[in-house]
């Protein structure tokens, strides 16, 4: 889906930037998460979330949706208590290849700062409407309230993104929260239990002390 990644391109000079394009035709996007067995119309792709130092903190969770990631900046990160409400940013999809990517932007460039890799794994699409019956994923987002079970390194479990009006810019936003499931715990702090990269064990400071040069 080359068209939907329009806004991420413009928005970076990938001469300066070590964020991946993005495929083009000539080269075919990567695959998503890893393939699990499920019943015919339940589908599943790739998650990722990167912790992001930029203009204020945050955690960019991105999820895989007809062949790009579509994402929400989550200034608190994830929450494993259903009592807790997150919210959540939608910004620009970025490309499959994302889920792979740690690094430290340029300053100066669009969100410049360290980037990272904080969780991925695969989700399954758990989303049901009123009489139970499976949302396909794009028509739940469509309709602003999916639910997906997460299988990452650090996330495990179902959580819900829903749109709401945004009552300081009249707009809308999402929130993040947690599903009431057996996975769920409000006294865990997954934030602070768990800061390392699951790519290269450092801390987002740590991260940005190596200026994007590898250890």
């Amino acid at each position: 889906m080359p068209g939907a990644l329009g806004e991420y391109r413009r928005k970076r000079d990938f001469e300066v930037t070590s964020e991946p394009a993005g495929a083009t035709d000539d080269t075919p996007a990567p695959t998503g998460g890893i393939p699990v067995e499920l019943p015919e119309g339940i589908e599943t792709g790739a998650f990722v979330i990167q912790q992001h130092d930029a203009t204020r903190m945050h955690f960019d969770v991105r999820i895989e949706v007809g062949g790009v990631l579509r994402s929400w900046a989550v200034p608190k990160g994830p929450s494993y208590d259903p009592a807790v409400k997150r919210l959540a940013v939608p910004t620009e999809d970025h490309p499959l290849e994302y889920q792979h990517y740690e690094g430290v932007i340029p300053k100066g460039s669009y969100g410049g700062g360290p980037s990272l890799l904080w969780d991925r794994g695969s989700f399954v699409n758990i989303s049901h409407d009123g009489r139970g019956r499976v949302v396909p994923l794009a028509r739940a987002l469509d309709k602003g309230h999916v639910s997906v079970w997460f299988r990452g390194q650090k996330l495990e479990g179902g959580w819900a993104f829903t749109r709401i009006e945004d009552r300081r810019s009249g707009g809308v936003t999402w929130l993040m929260v947690k599903r009431v499931d057996a996975t769920a715990d409000p006294e865990r702090d997954v934030v602070t239990e768990m800061p390392r990269s699951v790519l290269s064990g450092l801390t987002v400071d740590e991260l940005g002390a190596t200026g994007g040069r590898p250890a």
